[in-house]
């Protein structure tokens, strides 16, 4: 055997060791990973890609695995390798990573990747999310600065997390050295299983912090309670361990279960609710004020994401079905720990609502149907780029407390206090104000009646501008169509179209400009003039088949109401025609309907008296040109003949 053959045959078993090695590492850390211990399954996908190992497969279960420990600093890097080496990945590891990045203030960066995401996968509900609230920074900012928060006295070197209020005490879930739990570890984190613990709340220097009670924690996790207003029941998180009975989906995987606990001779009674299942989790339960309904997270079948907020009415001692809240609060990312506060307001986490990165906090109101609205982050300091979550409050005396693992805690997570300094901004608004100017001259008009209104032309609100012709709405609400209409004396109406944007607390300066009325003289040669011709409108017309009144009808019409306003003698008969398509009998009819539908909008938008306008509908029976039955027309020629004319009749 020559030199080199020996020199090529150990360069080639030392290739075929490493790759076994490589491929032993990875296969331990599907292992773990699979079996949710992902501080395990890091190390060995570590020592895998320290052999060269670097795959698509092993870089996203590396990058997973950090990220569900909520290490998104080491996520981010990891994700970030996932991408160069597949920029074409799936889209929820881009989600991830732009999570990641945002988690650790690379927000410029982390939109880069959502837009990536949104041309990849425009449908993603949290793609939309991120489209729509673009300016989502400022828009956190709104609300930022509306809490004051301050580090628990009873916090510990572990995680403390998930307070709920009992009587005058504080019951939370932690995962502080007991007894017997240094021995059993939870593989997930490395950290000890959690209990339900209880201290005093009114006792802020306090630290002294007692187990809830032995009947209810376990060997294994309880967490997340809520308690009925008399204390005598309570709604908690465990593991799908009954009656010593640890149990695993069909994966192998233990899940999350909602257990009821009342108080019986001063002891708990506990059972399992019975929407439970082996097959997914069900965790961290809400109670509605009434104590009529119960909340809470799960990824059972039918599921958006990764886990979805449900609600189930509580029906005696049993339940009924429960129900998926809607999509303006499930995304395709994470929505749990929700909380009901006494007015109905929903708070509850979610990484899937755009926010500053990892779990943030929002807040939506009910409305008449019961159907909760838009989501909107509670800002900071409240939400951090790290994980916020089970935020809880009083609204009576706007004090709560929140869980957080920000920077500069005691342990893993820690519980805060907050106080409420000042109301959230819940509904996305925009302030609204401008000024009123002469068409020609450019010189301010003050006096002018404006008036805002709605896109079914109703009337929302009405000011009059100042001495240099300004005027100011106040809030209106985002992404919305309005109409401004100024009127005055010896001016003819004016108005204009507005929508305004997704960008929160921003100022909408408006100018309308108005045009002088042509004085007409009214006289007897007047009598059976159309005001069409006298106050040169634009032609009124109407789309086929309709007899609404559109847009740009409506600015012509407030001319006429302008006009009969300044000669309030005068008297007009509407007459609306349509074109020759359709039967002669339906035509008749749709033009009545159109000459009614312009009467009905000069008396309920001008104001003008019903006594003063008469209208009917002539049909096809007097067309402006060529285009009656059987000769073929252009749309436009067809739309000359579906008009209103406005004929004097009396002065």
């Amino acid at each position: 055997m020559n030199y080199s053959f020996k020199i090529y045959l150990v360069f080639s078993l030392l290739a075929v060791s490493t790759m076994m090695a490589q491929q032993k590492d990875v296969e331990k850390g599907d292992k773990d990973f699979y079996n949710l211990s992902y501080i395990e399954a890091i190390q060995h996908y570590l020592k895998a890609t320290e052999a060269g190992d670097f795959s698509e497969e092993t870089l996203r279960k590396l990058g997973d695995s950090y990220y569900n420990i909520a290490d998104y600093t080491n996520a981010a890097a990891w994700y970030g390798k996932l991408f160069d080496f597949a920029e074409s990945t799936n889209p929820d590891y881009l989600y991830r990573y732009a999570q990641s990045l945002k988690s650790t203030k690379q927000y410029e960066a982390s939109n880069k990747i959502m837009e990536k995401l949104n041309k990849a996968k425009p449908v993603d509900e949290r793609v939309s999310l991120y489209v729509n609230e673009r300016n989502y920074l400022e828009e956190i900012e709104a609300n930022s600065g509306r809490f004051e928060l301050a580090n628990l006295s009873v916090n510990s070197a572990a995680s403390d997390f998930a307070p709920s209020i009992y009587g005058d005490q504080l019951v939370f879930a932690s995962n502080r050295d007991k007894s017997w739990a240094s021995k059993r570890i939870h593989e997930w984190n490395e950290q000890p299983f959690l209990d339900l613990f209880v201290t005093n709340t009114k006792d802020t220097a306090t630290t002294s912090v007692e187990k809830f009670s032995s009947k209810i924690n376990t060997r294994y996790h309880e967490s997340t309670a809520v308690f009925t207003k008399d204390g005598e029941t309570v709604y908690f998180t465990r593991n799908n361990y009954t009656k010593s009975d640890l149990k695993k989906d069909s994966e192998g995987v233990n899940r999350l279960k909602l257990y009821r606990a009342t108080k019986t001779n001063n002891d708990w009674n506990v059972e399992e609710l019975p929407f439970n299942s082996d097959q997914y989790s069900v965790a961290h339960p809400a109670l509605s004020p009434d104590e009529k309904t119960l909340y809470f997270a799960s990824d059972m079948p039918g599921s958006l994401g990764m886990s979805d907020l449900y609600r189930v009415a509580i029906i005696g001692d049993g339940f009924d079905t429960p129900k998926r809240l809607g999509n303006t609060i499930n995304t395709e990312g994470r929505e749990t720990f929700p909380f009901i506060s006494e007015k109905g307001h929903l708070y509850f986490a979610s990484d899937g609502h755009v926010g500053l990165g990892g779990l943030d906090i929002f807040v939506s109101e009910a409305n008449a149907t019961n159907t909760f609205g838009a989501a909107y982050n509670l800002g900071k300091p409240v939400n951090t780029p790290k994980d916020d979550f089970s935020f809880v409050i009083d609204e009576n005396t706007n004090t709560g407390y929140l869980a957080s693992n920000r920077e500069g805690g005691k342990g893993g997570d820690d519980i805060y206090s907050l106080v409420q300094l000042k109301p959230l901004v819940k509904l996305c608004q925009q302030d609204l104000s401008g000024t009123v100017r002469d068409e020609k001259s450019k010189e301010v008009l003050g006096g002018a009646t404006v008036t805002l209104l709605d896109d079914k032309g109703a009337q929302v609100a009405q000011v009059t501008a100042d001495e240099k012709g300004m005027f100011t709405f106040g809030k209106v609400t985002c992404d919305t169509s309005y109409m401004l209409r100024s009127e005055k004396q010896e001016y003819e109406a004016a108005e204009k179209a507005l929508v305004t944007t997704s960008e929160a607390e921003v100022a909408i300066k408006e100018t309308l400009y108005m045009t002088p009325v042509v004085n007409v003289v009214i006289t007897q040669d007047n009598i059976g003039e159309d005001l069409f011709v006298l106050l040169d409108l634009n032609p009124i017309n109407f789309d086929l088949n309709k007899s609404n009144i559109r847009p740009d009808a409506a600015a012509e019409l407030q001319k006429v109401i302008a006009y009969m306003k300044q000669y309030p003698t005068v008297k007009v008969d509407v007459r609306s025609h349509t074109d020759s398509r359709g039967s002669d009998a339906y035509n008749e009819k749709l033009s009545d309907r159109r000459a009614k539908s312009t009467v009905n909008y000069i008396v309920r938008n001008g104001g003008i008296d019903a006594s003063r306008l008469n209208g009917r509908g002539y049909g096809e029976t007097q067309l402006k040109n060529r285009c009656s039955n059987g000769v073929k027309c252009s749309k436009a020629e067809h739309e000359q003949n579906r008009r209103s004319e406005f004929i004097i009749v009396a002065k």
